[in-house]
């Protein structure tokens, strides 16, 4: 028998309704003490502990001491799974400073990126996870509506904004997947960061000819690559000019927005 929940719909995905509190949840569970958060909670710490790979059904209720079957009466698949994983996780924002203090869009969107960007290096598995789809759990949400504040007072419609959000959402993931994928294949070699690049730097040396390749020729005797590393360097460097562009974005919509007859729409 189940416990019925007056606010679900039956239009929504098993893993919304999950994710939100709207699902059916069992009366009695097959073992005492087994609940929804206890399963999520260790599928994200074997996850954290051995990647995403190792979770599993059958694992997690091992790691649980269950039956794979009784976990099924509170997660229908491991695709359920991984959405509730991934909301716990990442977990809801963190106030913007920048919002609070009123410094502006411009300083509000980077600090909003920076803390998507702390949230994936603080759980890597979590860049693992397929994109299912536009942000519905309700921390994404959130996230999302944080993204959306940030731009406010910048001028730009509606549409303009969460192209804006989306742009800047993308640019974190791609950049946090590359850096995973490096630290990984850096410590899978056991080796450092600085060893890595002065091999690197070694084999185009090898490789490289002036004549074919002018623009890595002069790439390597700029001594860029015996340059300190700065491991937030590309990010910030990155973040800058999609703001410098946003920017941009925001000039010509106020620009259109007062010329007569203009055809930018205005926020």
């Amino acid at each position: 028998m189940t416990e019925k929940s007056s606010a679900a719909g039956g239009d929504l995905p098993a893993s919304l309704e999950a994710a939100w509190g709207l699902r059916d949840r069992p009366a009695k569970g097959p073992k005492p003490g087994l609940s929804l958060e206890r399963i999520v909670a260790a599928a994200v710490r074997l996850a954290a502990a051995e990647g995403l790979g190792a979770v599993s059904m059958g694992r997690v209720a091992k790691e649980l001491g269950a039956s794979t079957m009784s976990l099924y009466r509170y997660v229908s698949a491991k695709d359920e799974l991984y959405v509730l994983m991934q909301e716990t996780a990442f977990g809801p924002p963190e106030p913007l400073s920048a919002l609070e203090s009123g410094a502006g869009w411009r300083e509000a969107l980077a600090e909003w990126a920076s803390a998507q960007r702390d949230r994936f290096h603080a759980h890597l598995w979590l860049l693992r996870i397929p994109v299912g789809g536009p942000p519905a759990t309700p921390n994404s949400l959130a996230w999302w509506e944080q993204g959306l504040q940030a731009l406010e007072g910048s001028g730009l419609d509606e549409g303009d904004k969460i192209s804006v959000v989306l742009l800047v959402s993308n640019f974190v993931r791609s950049e946090a997947v590359l850096m995973a994928d490096l630290t990984a294949a850096v410590a899978a070699r056991g080796v450092s960061p600085e060893d890595v690049m002065a091999s690197y730097e070694r084999t185009l040396r090898r490789l490289v000819d002036p004549a074919r390749h002018p623009g890595i020729s002069r790439l390597l005797e700029s001594g860029v690559f015996t340059e300190p590393d700065d491991p937030d360097y590309e990010f910030t460097f990155g973040m800058e000019r999609l703001l410098d562009g946003v920017e941009a974005l925001i000039r010509r919509t106020a620009e259109g927005s007062r010329a007569p007859g203009g055809d930018v729409k205005s926020a």
